[in-house]
């Protein structure tokens, strides 16, 4: 699979097959926060408060998120759900 894709233009059911390459690719670290992507989101992360009701009803739902530009679309690796509202709700990303 040639990465990055366009987020916007990519099948819901691919879009796992391109969140599982990134973390093979990233081995298994948060592109954010550097942390395994099968634990929890590093303490300074996890320390910032986050306002749920700026998200989707199942943002939360699913622990590995697929990062992308909201201005290309394109792909950027595979970040924590947490991480992910972290980068949108501060720095709009």
């Amino acid at each position: 699979m040639q990465l990055p894709v366009n987020y916007e233009e990519c099948p819901i059911a691919m879009r796992k097959e391109v969140r599982n390459e990134y973390i093979k690719l990233q081995k298994g670290i948060c592109l954010f926060c550097n942390e395994p992507l099968n634990s929890e989101p590093s303490e300074l992360v996890r320390s910032k408060w986050i306002n749920k009701k700026l998200f989707p009803k199942n943002f939360f739902k699913y622990p590995i998120h697929l990062h992308h530009n909201h201005d290309t679309g394109m792909t950027i690796g595979a970040i924590h759900c947490v991480c992910n509202a972290i980068l949108w709700q501060y720095h709009g990303k």
